[in-house]
């Protein structure tokens, strides 16, 4: 089994910042009120002719640049995503073109906040196995066009970014576990109830505002919380190590308070908690990536740390990654 890790990483923010001040003249909110209960200030919207593809290339491109790679090295491209352009093709295959990796199988991964977890779980068996070399995995997500922006509760949350992640064989470190997990019991907690073969749309299940984003917050704030502390737990003990080994936790940035929450479960100190859910809100799939991309240009992550990826989203899924770096 080779070892597998990231050797190249990118992000792109769209330019627009939508603040709580911003909020509050279109809901009736508070900067208070969102703050004190979620942790978010400001997040990034997308502008109307920028889908998730295009966010999703503009991160892939830095990510190779980083890595030192070209398009053409690329052999598989996967995209972990819930907001994807349409149907079908897949934002991968978009993604495929956009860059010019002419070489590369594509696909899309949904697994909604933990999809980037998800991803670079699946990704990393091909590389371990020798199936590929060099593969491209993107946290992708335009929030924005799924948000019901007359929603109080669910509107001061979300925003539209993405990063991206290449993964090769490393002589040392790299991937040192992973752990997934999903109970479809819970589905009706969180989703998206119109567009599919369920409820296609019509003018009904537009009038019923069916093609946003719905959540029953209180009981997805509770189980995140468990989930999350056994996630990591579970894959902290697949690695042979203990909590305390842990250098940095990055957690998905849905909610300050199920972030801490999780974290005193687990005795992990304020300080090991990277956040930048301030600036950006929970941007599904692209939040923890994102989280990963900036801990590394602030230098919060350094040569030798073992760093632990902690998700948790619709379905319910949720999802870990212990990482030597």
């Amino acid at each position: 089994m080779k070892r597998v890790g990231i050797i190249g990483l990118g992000e792109y923010l769209p330019k627009k910042v939508l603040t709580n001040a911003d909020l509050e003249k279109m809901v009736d909110t508070s900067d208070e009120w969102i703050t004190t209960r979620t942790g978010i200030k400001e997040r990034r919207i997308a502008a109307k002719n920028e889908a998730t593809s295009d966010l999703a290339i503009k991160a892939a491109k830095e990510a190779l640049l980083d890595a030192k790679l070209a398009a053409i090295d690329l052999e598989l491209i996967i995209v972990a995503t819930i907001t994807p352009d349409m149907f079908t093709p897949s934002v991968a295959c978009y993604v495929q073109h956009g860059i010019g990796a002419k070489n590369a199988a594509a696909f899309d991964v949904s697994a909604a906040c933990a999809g980037f977890v998800y991803a670079l779980s699946v990704a990393s068996q091909f590389i371990s196995r020798g199936t590929y070399k060099n593969i491209l995995v993107i946290g992708a997500e335009k929030l924005s066009a799924f948000t019901d922006w007359e929603d109080r509760n669910t509107c001061v949350l979300f925003g539209d970014g993405a990063a991206a992640a290449v993964l090769s064989e490393v002589e040392a470190g790299g991937i040192l576990s992973t752990y997934l997990g999903s109970d479809g019991t819970r589905a009706d907690l969180l989703n998206i109830p119109g567009g599919g073969s369920r409820h296609p749309a019509t003018t009904q299940t537009l009038e019923d505002r069916l093609h946003y984003l719905k959540m029953e917050g209180n009981e997805v704030f509770k189980l995140a919380v468990t989930t999350m502390a056994e996630a990591a737990y579970m894959a902290i003990k697949k690695a042979g190590l203990e909590p305390k080994d842990i250098d940095l936790v990055i957690p998905h940035q849905a909610n300050v308070r199920i972030i801490m929450a999780m974290a005193k479960k687990l005795n992990f100190p304020q300080e090991k908690i990277y956040l930048n859910i301030e600036r950006y809100g929970n941007m599904s799939s692209a939040s923890t990536i994102t989280a990963l991309c900036e801990a590394v240009k602030e230098g919060r992550v350094k040569k030798g740390d073992t760093v632990l990826l902690d998700a948790f989203g619709a379905g319910l899924v949720w999802g870990a990654v212990v990482i030597e770096w």
